[in-house]
């Protein structure tokens, strides 16, 4: 019987940047914006378990796409933000690139994640939501 073993990762290397403040927030959208990276961005909370059950995938693909800058935003931290975006509901996961967010995805759907992730490489594939622009 042939079995795979998977090697755990290393515990402390995250990828996924936390955010505790509108001014973090700020920061990080900023540099990725002059830098021409994208950021994927996960609006959850601790309380949440639906969210919480999303930190896995993305971790996961934080690990696999280092050219893109993956946050989490707690949406009890930074209430500013989440209010400014129209973060109504948790999961919520933006796509976001030189400031524009380009595509949103309300609830917990590793595969649409992992697609919306993967169609970012190739920007012809996604479409820039005209109503929400980061400040």
């Amino acid at each position: 019987m042939d079995v795979e073993i998977q090697q755990p990762q290393e515990v402390g290397k995250s990828r996924v940047v936390k955010v505790d403040k509108d001014e973090a927030w700020e920061l990080f959208t900023t540099q990725a914006s002059n830098e021409g990276r994208t950021v994927v961005a996960h609006f959850g909370a601790s309380w949440c378990v639906t969210s919480l059950s999303m930190n896995y995938k993305f971790e996961e693909l934080a690990q696999t796409h280092p050219d893109k800058l993956f946050l989490f935003v707690d949406v009890d931290d930074v209430q500013g933000v989440s209010s400014k975006l129209g973060v109504k509901a948790m999961p919520t996961f933006f796509l976001i690139k030189n400031k524009e967010v380009l595509k949103k995805i309300v609830g917990a759907n590793p595969d649409e994640l992992a697609k919306m992730v993967e169609s970012s490489a190739d920007d012809s594939a996604v479409t820039t939501l005209p109503d929400i622009v980061i400040q």
